[in-house]
Order: structure tokens, then C-alpha cells, then sequence
């Protein structure tokens, strides 16, 4: 009877140990980007360079996968130096007293194959609202040189700038309302 105990216990915590997974995100490996329509002509795209997540999960499929994701405003940049200091003014991101813009998952479902629908909430300039991404799992790989299980993602979705209050309406003549995000990580995790 000892026995079987001492055997339960062991399936209990070898059972707990796998039923949630956390990966942390591999900034390395990782870009977190948009675009925006310039006066209906041309793409501009930008990028955070500061930014930081993790990503849970318990079923091996990542059907039920949260993720969380904080960017840091004040690393923004379009690799233009005059529209990077008017995009961190007060007038759009106003990155001093709006230093971050966070995203937390709230539920996946799987459509097909690496295919899933990402839902969420993003928060910015102190709004917070509901946004949904098209999430493929790139691909998963065990590294054995470095120890660890890695999987790539990719999320690309909409949102509208102006819900945010990230400049005006005046504005869109020469800049889209419609953003595209477009986000693609490596998540780790150690064996």
C-alpha cells in the first residue's frame, strides 16, 4: 500500500509538472511591428525595439496557449529620426506618460493545422480594448545545444489608431486609421 502511494504521489507531480508550460520570449528571435498607410500612396512600418512576454499552455496542440506581451513605448522606431521624435510626443504615443502598451490573450482557437484565432485585450494610452490576430505556430524545435524547446509564432491583426486616441482624425489624411500589427516570436523554454 506504500508502495502505491509513494507511486501516486510521484505521477501527481510528475502529472502537475507537465499540465502548464511556460515559455519566455527569446527577444533575439522576436519583432514586434506595424504599418501604416502614408497619404493612401505608400507603407510605413515601425518597430518596438524594447519589449518582453511569456506564453503558457497544458495541452501539447497549444489550443489553449495564453499569451502576455509588454512593449515599451519610448523604443519605437521607423528609422526616420524626425517622424520617430513626432511619434513619441505627446500629439500620438506620448511615451512619458504612456510608457507601455501591453496585450494579454484571453482565448486561441484552432482552425486548422498551425492555424489559430488569438484573442485579447490591448491596452494603450490607457485604453483598453478587445483586438483578435491570425496566429500560426511557425514551427517547434528541441534544442539539445542549448537546453531547451523552442516554438515560433507569428500574430498579424488590425486595429484602429484613433480608438486609442494615438493622434486625431485631422491626421489621416496623411496617415491611416487602420494599423497592421504584426508580431513574430521565439518562445523557450528549458529541459
Amino acid at each position: 500500500m506504500k508502495k502505491i502511494l509513494i507511486l501516486s504521489a510521484i505521477l501527481l507531480v510528475q502529472f502537475s509538472a507537465r499540465s502548464q508550460s511556460t515559455w519566455t520570449l527569446d527577444k533575439v528571435h522576436s519583432k514586434v511591428g506595424f504599418t501604416v498607410t502614408h497619404h493612401m500612396i505608400s507603407e510605413v512600418d515601425g518597430y518596438f525595439g524594447d519589449f518582453e512576454g511569456s506564453m503558457t499552455n497544458t495541452k501539447e496542440d497549444f489550443s489553449d496557449a495564453r499569451f502576455t506581451l509588454n512593449i515599451k513605448t519610448a523604443s519605437l522606431t521607423t528609422l526616420f529620426e524626425i517622424r520617430d521624435n513626432h511619434l513619441k510626443s505627446p500629439d500620438i504615443f506620448d511615451v512619458v506618460k504612456y510608457p507601455a502598451i501591453s496585450f494579454v490573450t484571453s482565448s486561441i482557437t484552432h482552425i486548422a493545422g498551425n492555424k489559430y484565432k488569438m484573442n485579447g485585450s490591448l491596452t494603450m494610452k490607457a485604453t483598453t480594448l478587445p483586438i483578435s490576430l491570425d496566429l500560426t505556430i511557425i514551427g517547434t524545435n528541441k534544442n539539445d545545444q542549448a537546453k531547451r524547446f523552442e516554438i515560433g509564432v507569428k500574430g498579424i491583426g488590425k486595429l484602429s489608431r484613433l480608438a486609442y486616441s494615438v493622434g486625431t482624425k485631422l491626421d489621416t489624411f496623411s496617415v491611416s486609421d487602420e494599423v497592421e500589427l504584426r508580431l513574430t516570436g521565439e518562445f523557450d523554454k528549458s529541459y
